[in-house]
């Protein structure tokens, strides 16, 4: 478990982290979001002892980093990949790191063929691919066996098949009930990998709770209706007491009742459907709506561009301020 109290960090007047206080529980896959600046990887340099705070605690099962004994065996963590000695072999870095924490020689031919780096492990790893400086990384987390495991950005590099197998690995983890923390931009794969939320905009906390409650909050759900008979829909709707919007692409939609409820309305007045649809946003969607008055670095479009599909708000909602998404935090 790891836990934060009260955590600030200021570099001069700039205040980085702003008081963050919450905590990661184990048996489940927790993740840490934020825009570009937002804070998460000074949080995580702090959580290492490799920033200290200017007041507040981390506590890494009720101590701090700098006091545990062979830290690798309570925690590992992937910050930054390429943080490895690139003069040194695969099974060389992880040697090293494992004789001063006191780890059995053999634990690092486990972890290398765990992360499929085995035909390779006496290659220097500055001949690595940055996926296979990946894998490298997230094995050296690996190492000490710990029950705690910190992933910054870890697909990085990764091809469609290591990207299944780290997804897979964390949850598995965690249904071990090791405490696993990964911060990403990639919403599509935090949806698809995490259980909890940690959201954190300008140094401060904006959400602690889980996925499906973050955008249930922070998005609009409804349901999607197409009818050739499409006046005769409305009129029903409206008879029921629905409010039904007509979208540019002539479908109507309908917040506030059940997909259920509306095909059942529409069979008893023998109306025609040829779409009924529940229609949720994406996590990303909801993360933009969520910091929308968080961002600190903004891109700028073109005079007369259209605002990207993907970060485009749900009908009826104001649009979020565009955010400049590849800088890291």
């Amino acid at each position: 478990m790891i836990e934060l109290e009260g955590l600030t960090k200021r570099f001069g007047t700039k205040v980085a982290v702003d008081h963050l206080s919450f905590t990661v529980r184990p048996g489940v896959v927790t993740g840490f979001l934020g825009p570009n600046g937002a804070g998460k990887s000074t949080t995580m340099r702090m959580m290492l002892d490799l920033d200290n705070p200017t007041s507040g605690t981390v506590r890494i099962d009720g101590r701090h980093y700098r006091d545990l004994d062979e830290p690798l065996k309570y925690i590992g963590a992937l910050l930054d990949a390429k943080a490895m000695h690139g003069g040194r072999s695969a099974y060389n870095n992880l040697l090293c790191l494992a004789q001063s924490n006191r780890i059995a020689e053999r634990r690092v031919g486990e972890v290398l063929e765990l992360v499929g780096l085995t035909p390779v492990a006496r290659k220097k790893s500055k001949s690595f691919s940055m996926g296979m400086g990946q894998r490298l990384g997230i094995a050296s987390a690996l190492l000490g066996d710990p029950e705690i495991l910190m992933f910054d950005e870890p697909v990085n590099g990764l091809d469609p098949e290591g990207i299944h197998w780290i997804r897979n690995l964390m949850k598995t983890l965690a249904q071990e009930g090791r405490t696993i923390f990964v911060s990403s931009h990639l919403m599509s794969e935090m949806a698809l990998t995490a259980d909890h939320l940690i959201v954190i905009g300008q140094g401060k906390l904006l959400a602690d709770t889980s996925m499906a409650d973050f955008i249930h909050k922070n998005s609009r759900s409804y349901v999607r209706l197409r009818s050739p008979q499409q006046e005769q829909l409305r009129d029903v709707l409206h008879a029921a007491g629905m409010t039904a919007v007509e979208t540019a692409g002539g479908t109507l939609e309908v917040d506030g009742a059940s997909t259920e409820r509306l095909g059942e309305l529409a069979a008893e007045h023998r109306i025609v459907l040829h779409e009924l649809s529940a229609q949720r946003a994406s996590l990303e969607e909801a993360f933009m709506q969520m910091t929308a008055g968080a961002v600190e670095y903004h891109a700028h479009l073109a005079p007369g561009a259209p605002p990207p599909d993907a970060a485009a708000p749900p009908a009826g909602h104001g649009a979020p301020q565009w955010a400049a998404r590849d800088k890291g935090a």
